[in-house]
């Protein structure tokens, strides 16, 4: 099972494998109050895909589907969070406010098969 989390939300035992899917560290965030086991910066949105989405909400579908277009690129970045998936709870941890209009939200369609 996969959960989404914004990184200013408190740490739970029920987070299982916590793994920050965002390129750049969280503002105000250290990393002991993150509680994170792995950060795969490679997995997030291209850094030009980020700044052209800008969480700009008419941009989001087209944003939706560019960034499904980069995660096809990244195969072994997906088998990993499905493997890690089949050993129990894994929340991906990000930092932006609208978490139905997140990159997080886009992968964890993504890794779910929708």
């Amino acid at each position: 099972m996969y959960r989404i989390k914004r990184i200013y939300e408190p740490v739970v035992k029920t987070d299982g494998y916590r793994i920050l899917v965002e390129r750049l560290w969280p503002r105000g965030v250290t990393k002991a109050e993150a509680g994170l086991h792995d950060w795969l910066k490679d997995i997030a949105p291209s850094p030009e895909l980020r700044k052209w989405y800008g969480h700009d909400l008419a941009r989001w579908s087209e944003f939706q589907e560019r960034y499904r277009t980069e995660l096809a690129e990244k195969q072994d970045a997906i088998d990993q969070l499905r493997a890690l998936c089949r050993r129990g709870p894994v929340t991906l941890v990000f930092a932006a406010k609208d978490e139905q209009h997140s990159s997080a939200a886009v992968l964890k369609d993504v890794l779910e098969g929708h």
